[in-house]
């Protein structure tokens, strides 16, 4: 090393809070309350959208539809299920993706009524 040793570099150690906040990271506690919060939001998300799907399905038969409406309504809503089960497991962006999805595929369905 070409430094000198009376050089000045600062602090040799520092505060354990000050150095998370120049590293810009956060507290581990925090982290698992927002990943936990997404777990639930996916799950609470799939499973509302899964019980509109299955009622929509279910009121489409009752009355004179074509039956790619119903099958729309029902498949969407197996999308949904799937979402909802991924979401819990904690694989929250599948199950954003497959929520689209499905909304998607309900929507074509009511486009069929």
């Amino acid at each position: 090393m070409s430094g000198r040793p009376d050089s000045d570099t600062g602090p040799e150690t520092v505060d354990s809070e000050t150095a998370a906040d120049q590293d810009g990271t956060e507290d581990p506690a925090a982290g698992e309350e927002d990943a936990r919060r997404a777990r639930w939001t996916a799950a609470g998300t799939g499973a509302a959208l899964t019980l509109a799907g299955l009622a929509a399905a279910l009121l489409r038969l009752t009355r004179s539809a074509p039956a790619l409406v119903p099958a729309a309504y029902a498949g969407g809503a197996a999308v949904c299920a799937a979402a909802a089960v991924l979401g819990s497991r904690g694989r929250t962006r599948r199950a954003l993706w497959l929520l689209v999805a499905g909304a998607m595929v309900m929507a074509l369905g009511d486009q069929f009524d």
